[in-house]
């Protein structure tokens, strides 16, 4: 696979491979975007890495400065995002190249960016989400399956993605599973315009989470990543570390009181993620016995921590 491989989504951005490197909460790092850019793939990072708008434009203006090529922001766009607001205005005044929208309605996103040139490429994990962001005028989906690191999906990417091809007309991304050449082949083959890679990109000096966390990329496997709703409120791979073992899978007892009350749904949704932000953020950069690092099965063809541009080409070249 050389530099000659095109897409529809290679042509849409003007780039030379069709790999996202996936945005990640508290990973992603502009150092990491620069060099994903630098090796001829796309990038984007989550909005909620930065706790100001000072931070999370200073954040985008490196990158800019760095390199001219492509690059993309993550929208969290449900009620639990207070931020939202301000992190889509910041995006649209900078001009983004593209914004990839999670666990909500794109509607509005896709109504302001468009004007603007801006893309948008919508998250999604089935056929019905699919075909509404498509109507909505989204220019790409992200196929998330059941095999993606942090928010995963629920359908195998040979079901997904087969499904998603043939009843839309938008390119379609492929999450979830993806960490060599051959994976990426095989899932271009099956009709993908690109994919969209996350979990082997942590176990790289650019990533802005600790060596512990790294390290144990490195030393556990795929039989030991788990689902754990405990964390964020919503479905989450994490590596089953002594830590989770002890906590358990489970949503807490008064929160799943809580959240069927509609009064306190939304608040109670908001304190959950919040809170797992926080548990998230401190193990990633902290690490105590209290570990809980997100990770997806690709964690299987991690041996050794090594720079960004390194993984980008053993990825991309056969």
């Amino acid at each position: 696979m050389g530099k000659n491989l095109k897409t529809s989504f290679t042509d849409m951005l003007g780039i030379d491979y069709p790999v996202i490197m996936a945005p990640m909460f508290l990973v992603s790092t502009p150092e990491m975007i620069i060099e994903a850019l630098k090796s001829g793939i796309t990038a984007a990072f989550p909005a909620l890495n930065y706790r100001t708008d000072e931070d999370f434009r200073n954040a985008i203006l490196k990158i800019r400065k760095a390199t001219s090529k492509p690059f993309g922001i993550n929208l969290i766009v449900n009620k639990s995002n207070i931020k939202y607001k301000k992190q889509l205005d910041t995006c649209i005044e900078l001009k983004v190249d593209f914004i990839i929208t999670s666990l909500g309605n794109p509607k509005e996103v896709i109504e302001k960016c468009k004007p603007m040139g801006i893309k948008v490429f919508c998250d999604v994990v089935d056929l019905t989400f699919a075909l509404k962001v498509a109507n909505l005028g989204a220019d790409a989906v992200i196929a998330v399956n059941s095999i993606a690191g942090g928010h995963s999906g629920t359908i195998a990417p040979e079901i997904l993605l087969p499904m998603l091809i043939e009843k839309l007309d938008i390119p379609v991304i492929s999450a979830g599973g993806i960490a060599t050449n051959k994976q990426l082949k095989e899932t271009l083959e099956m009709g993908a315009q690109a994919v969209s890679v996350g979990t082997i990109f942590i176990a790289s000096p650019e990533a802005g989470v600790s060596d512990e966390y790294k390290n144990a990329l490195v030393e556990y496997g795929a039989d030991d990543i788990v689902m754990t709703s405990n964390i964020s409120g919503t479905p989450i791979t994490v590596i089953n570390t002594p830590y989770m073992q002890k906590i358990g899978n489970k949503q807490g007892m008064l929160s799943k009181i809580l959240s069927k009350n509609k009064r306190f749904k939304k608040y109670i949704k908001m304190f959950i993620m919040v809170r797992g932000m926080k548990a998230i953020e401190n193990a990633a950069n902290n690490p105590t016995y209290k570990t809980v690092w997100v990770a997806g099965r690709s964690i299987e063809h991690i041996h050794s921590i090594r720079p960004v541009r390194e993984i980008v080409k053993e990825l991309v070249e056969s």
